[in-house]
């Protein structure tokens, strides 16, 4: 019987995907844990259509992480940190510290795309990477000023 699968199932093949199985497999087991489809005309056509609405979706949201990119790389963040001797910081720049100065900037971006390659103890520039939608990277430059 030839199936549609709606799932990612191990040993068998992927979401979306068209296989041929044994009839009381698809019947018994595929079909009533909905699985799997029957690879008819009707459902053919609702899994392209899916498959296209996934694919607009992810051109969407892959443009929308191009044009943060833009915006991150064009904007110039300041953070100011208490610093001590030789312009060294009490403790450290964290991505958590960066990802509050973004949000205040109207700028959502969640602290675990925040590529920060050494701690951040000195005051000064610094360039950091965040890491977006669909492998999009931007790279943020911070000023880091002692108060």
């Amino acid at each position: 019987m030839r199936i549609i699968l709606k799932e990612d199932i191990q040993g068998l093949g992927k979401a979306g995907q068209i296989i041929t199985v044994k009839d009381g497999y698809a019947r018994n087991y595929l079909i009533p844990k909905g699985l799997a489809l029957i690879a008819d005309e009707k459902n053919l056509k609702l899994v392209e259509y899916q498959k296209r609405k996934i694919e607009q979706e992810a051109k969407r949201k892959r443009q929308d992480a191009e044009n943060l990119a833009e915006r991150l790389s064009e904007l110039q963040l300041t953070i100011k940190a208490k610093a001590g001797e030789d312009q060294k910081l009490f403790g450290s720049i964290t991505a958590k510290d960066i990802a509050e100065a973004l949000q205040k900037e109207g700028i959502s971006v969640d602290k675990k795309q925040i590529i920060i390659d050494e701690p951040i103890k000195r005051a000064g520039e610094y360039e950091i990477q965040i890491k977006l939608v669909g492998g999009v990277v931007a790279n943020l430059k911070i000023n880091v000023l002692p108060e």
